[in-house]
């Protein structure tokens, strides 16, 4: 397999998440972890004119190339709703009813264990998000011995999860908000609406404008990261660039390399260091910590297994076409897998209560998404079909998983 070939494969991606975050986890370990941290904390600065944006490069990964993330995000569910998976009733059902239910239980069990814990309640959708990118990298170790539908579902589910997420951070994770810099971000809102509406097919007005959108987004109070996803809808679907291809389509691949091996490995790196010799029992038994990690592990194969069970009994919907009950609980069990989208909720939950609060979250995101993926290796392995697939009634684009 050649560099180019191995690249776009779906495993190389979360491979490089599991080094990126493993590297961290040694840094935070050893005779560098002052390093580490010294370059997390570096200041970073960006003047122009009156405007001023401080912030350590910790935060300029998390606010900054995230929203990058998140605008991918955008332009990959506007789509696969608009022009793809999504774009049919019948296929959305199931990992619609998937999706709420990998949001609710774990959250459930997340209250249970933090119930009399304001600050740690704060914390409640940390184990509610699925790393799309890890959870398709255990998916492609079984090639096709697994059918093509439940890989479908899985990224179906991923992106109902992500406008989940989206819709928490924005009601529950943003900060008072400025009047003024909230309207700025609306006119450019406005704006992009208007290069939209009057087929503006050059791409650099609408980079421009985005720019002006995520600052005026950052001072705002509302998380600057879904300034990204704002701007993602507001990209012209079918209207072709000058090079004649169409335009979100273009968009969404040149940003895909950018983000699966740069952003996603950088935030990983930035977020998963935990100093194990800091770590006590207390941290691994708090609320905190087990309410992620059986929320992540308990919660998402309890919800989206038993909730799809029922909805197929029910005939609200059906099973992926040529997926066995054991090969869904597998699947299901692969979304306990939380890492990137859970440490970074759990960045916003805790933003200002220490490095405790931090500390835990990370160790209940490692041992939760750990827990899943392992099981959930098992599983598929002993349900996995003993000969490979010849063919598949639906068509799948290996190029257009990103996130």
């Amino acid at each position: 397999m050649n560099i180019q070939k191995i690249i776009h494969h779906e495993s190389f991606s979360g491979g490089l998440l599991v080094f990126s975050a493993a590297i961290a986890m040694i840094l935070a370990n050893s005779a560098g972890s002052e390093l580490y941290e010294s370059f997390l904390a570096l200041p970073v600065e960006v003047v122009f004119g009156g405007l001023e944006i401080a912030k350590p490069l910790l935060l300029w990964v998390n606010d900054g190339l995230m929203a990058l993330f998140f605008l991918l995000i955008g332009l990959e569910i506007k789509r696969e709703i608009l022009d793809g998976n999504l774009s049919s009733p019948k296929q959305v059902v199931l990992p619609g009813i998937a999706a709420v239910a990998g949001i609710v239980f774990p959250a459930l069990i997340y209250v249970f264990f933090n119930i009399n814990d304001a600050i740690g309640l704060r914390g409640w959708a940390i184990p509610s998000a699925t790393d799309i990118a890890f959870a398709l990298g255990v998916f492609s170790l079984f090639g096709t011995r697994l059918p093509l539908s439940l890989k479908l579902f899985l990224l179906s589910v991923a992106i109902f999860d992500d406008i989940g997420a989206i819709v928490i951070i924005a009601l529950f994770y943003s900060a008072e908000l400025s009047s003024t810099s909230l309207f700025i971000g609306l006119f450019g809102l406005a704006v992009l609406f208007l290069l939209n509406r009057f087929k503006v097919n050059i791409l650099s007005p609408y980079v421009l404008v985005g720019l002006i959108v995520w600052i005026a987004v950052l001072k705002s109070g509302v998380h600057a990261t879904l300034a990204g996803f704002a701007i993602a809808w507001f990209i012209p679907l079918k209207l072709k660039n000058q090079h004649g291809d169409h335009m979100l389509p273009a968009a969404e691949n040149g940003l895909h390399p950018w983000i699966s091996f740069l952003v996603l490995p950088l935030f990983a790196f930035a977020n998963a260091g935990i100093n194990l010799g800091n770590i006590s029992v207390e941290d691994l038994t708090s609320p905190i910590t087990m309410g992620i990690a059986l929320g992540l592990f308990v919660g998402k194969q309890i919800g989206i297994f038993g909730l799809c069970w029922l909805a197929t009994k029910l005939k609200i919907s059906e099973l992926p076409e040529g997926a066995t009950w054991p090969q869904f609980y597998g699947v299901s069990l692969l979304c306990g897998i939380g890492f990137t989208m859970s440490l970074f909720i759990g960045t916003l939950a805790f933003e200002n209560q220490g490095l405790n609060y931090q500390t835990t979250v990370k160790l209940g995101v490692l041992i939760g998404s750990l827990a899943s993926a392992m099981v959930a290796i098992v599983v598929l392995k002993a349900s996995q079909n003993t000969l490979p697939q010849t063919h598949s009634t639906l068509e799948f684009n290996h190029e257009k998983v990103y996130s």
